[in-house]
């Protein structure tokens, strides 16, 4: 394949074992042009990272939603979930692409990366450009251009943080746009409706999400609902073989009442389960007795997902309770604000001492962006404002993302996830060598 006349320096014909990806990957050929060759201030071992745990025949794409677990270590499990779309190997981290797309990033760049599904938002897709149209125009996959698998939240979470204007009845939610303030209905149905028009292959039915520290009886309240709407976005969805419908436990920080949720969707014999209400303002140390209580009640041969989590300790410590299925805007977010995540700890890109540091950000990482810039010129696109700063810094991180995963699944699968975790948090804590804390 000839590469395209507007990507300059790239060799006239790639090959496979140039690029960064999943093997037998040939969905994008824009990436097997070379658009994101194997870097090279690397190793052949260190580029294909993400190639380190290929695709088993026996995880391959099936027509039938399945999750298989193929090692554990303590309460953390790795496997693979298997949908016609194809498969995601757990624990998985999922990309947020908020509006269709995940900031600053070409879908391409993020299957390279080794992201095997991406998250679509509900609330933000049905108000523009509109589930319909969508739907009219072949769905989220085809508007995208990702063909992968794709998990939508229910839009649960935003009516209740965006809207100014709502009122929360036994029915649903009426809210007022945060675009042009024009009004809408959510229901536990229309909530379903839309994530099927989106296309989407893992739903998630609508819930109430309070924020925390609460009252016990707000907590209790939201929580009895939610298992309410469970139910009516169970009927509403139906039988898809393909896809799957998982509940959400709430709660709160009451450890009763997580239990009694989780127990109670588990009776529904949903194909997964989100632990939702968490990282909304409470400690890492409520978010991770929450999970512990929560862990024993649900079903062990079912994903489980925690929303909207987090850092990459937050990660490590939830994999290591169990945790399958993380999502969160945080490495994209962060990366356009100039902060990046490493194998060092944090590192923020605004501080002056980077302003003549010639040295990229880890000479040793797969990803371009990481070791194919110096931080003196990170820094200068990061205090310019450039575009150019936000979509590196967001590669740096999502990079990083997907190489802890690919490293917690290596690692529970080798039987020594303590350890490696041991060994990151110190990475993290010690820094680089000679240098202060960025």
């Amino acid at each position: 394949m000839k590469v395209p006349a507007w990507i300059p320096g790239l060799p006239a014909v790639a090959r496979d074992d140039d690029l960064i990806g999943i093997p037998g990957d040939d969905a994008w050929p824009i990436r097997r042009a070379g658009l994101f060759p194997k870097p090279a201030r690397c190793s052949t071992s260190q580029a294909m990272t993400v190639q380190s745990q290929p695709m088993q025949p026996d995880i391959a794409a099936t027509p039938e939603f399945t999750f298989k677990v193929a090692a554990r270590d303590g309460a953390a499990r790795t496997g693979a979930i298997s949908m016609p779309r194809g498969v995601i190997r757990t624990p998985a981290f999922m990309p947020v692409g908020t509006a269709a797309t995940v900031k600053g990033m070409y879908p391409e760049q993020v299957r390279a990366l080794g992201a095997d599904v991406v998250l679509g938002n509900t609330y933000h897709l049905m108000l523009r450009p509109g589930a319909e149209r969508i739907a009219r125009l072949g769905g989220l996959h085809k508007f995208m251009n990702w063909p992968h698998p794709i998990l939508t939240d229910s839009g649960g979470f935003q009516v209740m943080s965006l809207s100014q204007l709502r009122k929360l009845t036994e029915e649903g939610v009426t809210f007022q746009s945060h675009i042009d303030g024009s009004k809408h209905v959510m229901t536990p149905e229309r909530s379903v409706e839309i994530q099927n028009l989106l296309g989407s292959d893992i739903v998630m039915q609508l819930d109430e999400c309070v924020a925390l520290p609460c009252e016990d009886k707000v907590a209790e309240k939201a929580m009895r609902l939610s298992l309410r709407w469970a139910e009516r976005c169970k009927t509403a969805f139906g039988t898809h073989p393909g896809r799957a419908l998982f509940g959400i436990v709430q709660g709160g920080a009451v450890p009763s009442l997580r239990v009694e949720s989780a127990r109670e969707l588990a009776a529904m014999d949903l194909k997964g389960y989100a632990v939702g209400g968490l990282a909304v303002g409470e400690p890492q140390e409520v978010m991770l007795a929450m999970i512990e209580a929560v862990e024993p009640h649900l079903p062990q041969e079912k994903p489980r997902y925690l929303m909207g989590v987090g850092t990459p300790d937050d990660i490590v410590e939830a994999v290591s309770r169990g945790i399958d299925m993380f999502d969160c805007v945080m490495p994209t977010r962060a990366g356009r604000h100039g902060q990046i995540f490493t194998r060092f700890g944090r590192m923020n890109l605004k501080n002056a001492k980077h302003a003549e540091d010639p040295r990229p950000i880890d000479e040793q990482s797969a990803c371009p962006a990481a070791n194919g810039w110096s931080r003196s010129y990170l820094h200068h696109l990061v205090k310019a404002e450039e575009m150019l700063g936000k979509m590196l810094l967001t590669w740096v991180n999502l990079a990083y993302y997907q190489e802890l995963m690919a490293d917690l699944r290596g690692a529970i699968a080798a039987g020594r996830l303590a350890d490696f975790i041991a060994e990151t948090k110190e990475g993290w804590a010690r820094g680089e060598p000679g240098s202060s804390p960025a």
